[in-house]
């Protein structure tokens, strides 16, 4: 028989190591629900917030172009490069020198002048229809240009040089039986030869 005594001191190491288990067990499961031995997370940035959305602003309407009026010439400005100086019904310029406001003319049967500027700073342009312009040989000799010299005009014959009154000239045969000149004073001489390229003119062009 195994002595009383005996019994009980192996009662008390199993009870022992029953307690040192639950222990260990405890242990272990608050080292692992406390996040030890977990890998770090990576760094995520914060994301940005979603910017908030716009209303698209309406779209302008297209500008429309100015109409020359069908009686007096008038200077028809639009904006910009599209600034239009009516001479007559089918003849107008799309460049002048800046700051030159219309200062005169006048519309005939036969013959369409507009002046611009001042006295000391001017351009001034004449049409004239008919049989004074029925070809170059006959519109050049009733212009009266000194200091004469052949050249043209978009394509057009022509003579450059100065005026009877002053400043320079430049006159044309726009087509037959249509002649033009345009006379600037001396101070605007150098913008002469850009101001006849600028003409218009439906019929011929």
């Amino acid at each position: 028989m195994i002595p009383e005594g005996h019994e009980i001191g192996q009662g008390w190491r199993a009870a022992l190591a029953a307690l040192a288990l639950g222990v260990t067990a405890l242990v272990i499961y608050g080292l692992f629900s406390s996040g030890f031995g977990r890998l770090p997370r990576a760094a995520v940035p914060t994301p940005e917030p979603a910017p908030s959305q716009v209303e698209p602003a309406p779209l302008a309407e297209p500008d429309r172009p100015a109409a020359a009026g069908a009686g007096q010439p008038s200077p028809v400005r639009a904006s910009g490069s599209a600034a239009l100086w009516v001479v007559s019904g089918g003849f107008w310029l799309t460049y002048l020198p800046d700051g030159l406001a219309r200062s005169g003319g006048e519309v005939t049967a036969s013959a369409a002048r507009a002046r611009f500027g001042s006295a000391s700073r001017f351009v001034e342009v004449q049409v004239e229809h008919g049989t004074v312009a029925t070809d170059w040989g006959a519109y050049r000799k009733r212009i009266t240009v000194l200091d004469a010299r052949a050249t043209t005009v978009r394509g057009r014959p022509a003579v450059a040089g100065r005026h009877p009154d002053g400043g320079r000239l430049i006159a044309w045969l726009e087509r037959h039986g249509t002649g033009a000149w345009i006379r600037v004073s001396d101070s605007l001489s150098s913008e002469l030869v850009a101001i006849a390229a600028s003409v218009k003119a439906p019929v011929g062009d």
